[in-house]
């Protein structure tokens, strides 16, 4: 795995080149648990996908999970490096703070009462909030770069 700057990472899938766009996964790593999250296919909107409970013994099937998506590793990049199934992609971190506690403020109101619930329903959409923040940034820096790169041009 590749530790590329956040809009590097960006401009590497929006410019891939490939027939078929790349998405982006977010996480919210935890001790515990992992909040995922996945780009739609124009990378603008970060939709929830699942939670997956973290643990020794299942690190290898995480790997098998994100050989196709790839984003906010921080805690997890040496667990999941020693794999060695992931070599070939890139990653980048992306500031995380208060994403639980924004997500736990906006469920409160639901009066969810299964705490396990509650628990996977903030991981999976803390992971949407990081994954959202850092598109929603990324594409206003590109379009900002290109329509400076528009007035330089007329």
């Amino acid at each position: 795995m590749r530790l590329l700057k956040a809009d590097q990472l960006f401009r590497k899938v929006i410019e891939g080149g490939s027939k078929k766009q790349s998405r982006l996964l977010g996480l919210d790593v935890g001790s515990k648990y992992v909040g995922l999250a996945v780009s739609d296919d124009k990378n603008r909107i970060a939709l929830p996908l699942s939670v997956l409970s973290r643990t020794k013994t299942n690190i290898s099937l995480m790997a098998d999970d994100f050989v196709t998506l790839a984003l906010h590793v921080r805690l997890l990049v040496g667990e999941l490096c020693k794999t060695g199934k992931l070599d070939d992609m890139s990653y980048t971190y992306w500031d995380e703070n208060f994403s639980s506690k924004c997500v736990e403020a906006l469920l409160h109101p639901l009066k969810l009462h299964d705490p396990v619930e509650t628990k996977t329903m903030t991981d999976k959409f803390a992971a949407v909030c990081i994954l959202q923040g850092y598109l929603d940034n990324m594409n206003r820096e590109l379009r900002s770069a290109d329509n400076s790169e528009k007035q330089g041009d007329t």
